[in-house]
């Protein structure tokens, strides 16, 4: 068992940091003295979760970044390194969902969600590698709920999603017997599963 992680100073970047779990974890590191690289295609809240991060006292980045891309996620850490000195730690939040059922679903839709939920770890956490290697203490966290293992009908499996959003940020909700969720479509949500190594996993559907 690694011991637990001093966080002072160290540089953490965060996927998915535009709302949602992504911010919650990004505001709980500034906390702890972290400096951060706060990540998502969504920059208008980026904008806020910076404000929040500065106002406990972290240094942050801002990066506009879609994890699904390829040549963008390859170059990241160059970015980041123009931002900060090194890397200590990547937290693998950003996700999405598809609402409805199988047969609703299509194909380039599958390909959307695999592209950020899978290819988006996969590709953050080689493009970093190098970078987490060179730190005398690193860490890389991937974020996942009951839902990776769990297929609830009427939800599209989709590896790891907890909540869905809807229409806007207060409609978000999970799905219930009372009020299924019906329409197909894509959302974004925050959460995902792990890999071996010197990392974390956090279930975000699993109460402890």
């Amino acid at each position: 068992m690694p011991e637990r992680m001093n966080l002072k100073s160290r540089t953490a970047i965060v996927t998915g940091a535009a709302s949602g779990i992504g911010r919650g974890i990004a505001v709980s590191l500034a906390k702890r003295g972290c400096n951060l690289a706060l990540a998502d295609v969504d920059e208008a809240g980026l904008i806020e979760t910076e404000r929040m991060t500065a106002s406990a006292g972290a240094k942050a980045s801002r990066h506009r970044l879609d994890v699904s891309d390829r040549q963008a996620v390859a170059a990241f850490p160059k970015e980041i390194l123009g931002a900060h000195a090194g890397v200590d730690l990547v937290v693998n939040n950003a996700g999405v969902a598809l609402g409805g059922a199988f047969e609703e679903v299509a194909e380039e839709d599958f390909e959307w969600l695999f592209g950020i939920n899978f290819w988006g770890v996969v590709r953050m956490t080689r493009a970093f590698l190098p970078l987490l290697r060179a730190s005398d203490d690193a860490r890389i966290v991937n974020i996942s709920s009951v839902f990776g293992l769990i297929a609830r009908s009427p939800i599209t499996r989709g590896g790891r999603n907890r909540q869905i959003r809807t229409r806007s940020p207060s409609s978000w909700r999970l799905p219930s017997e009372r009020s299924p969720f019906r329409p197909k479509g894509r959302a974004r949500s925050s959460p995902r599963a792990l890999n071996g190594g010197r990392s974390a996993c956090w279930s975000a559907g699993t109460p402890r």
